[in-house]
């Protein structure tokens, strides 16, 4: 029984971290102003490929940001991966 209640609380206490760490890591990567590269999908169909000149936007399924290549800002709808930089 006490076996029991010591790998629970393990257990507990791994997830609690698991969830506190990409939470930090969404929050510094969501809310910072780095920029990062876009890739963009409609219908498995690629629509957008470019870079950010800095904070991006991610509100309701769409995303919005200056575009580096033209210093444009742009909003986008549709599946899109982010990847911020280091």
């Amino acid at each position: 029984m006490k076996t029991v209640m010591i790998l629970a609380t393990v257990v507990v206490a791994v997830g609690l971290s698991a969830c506190t760490d990409s939470s930090r890591a969404r929050r510094e990567a969501t809310f910072s102003d780095r920029p990062a590269d876009i890739t963009c999908w409609s219908y498995g169909t690629q629509t957008f490929q470019g870079r950010s000149t800095g904070k991006i936007s991610d509100r309701e399924g769409s995303i919005s940001f200056v575009d580096a290549s033209n210093g444009r800002y742009t909003v986008i709808d549709g599946e899109c991966r982010l990847v911020y930089d280091k």
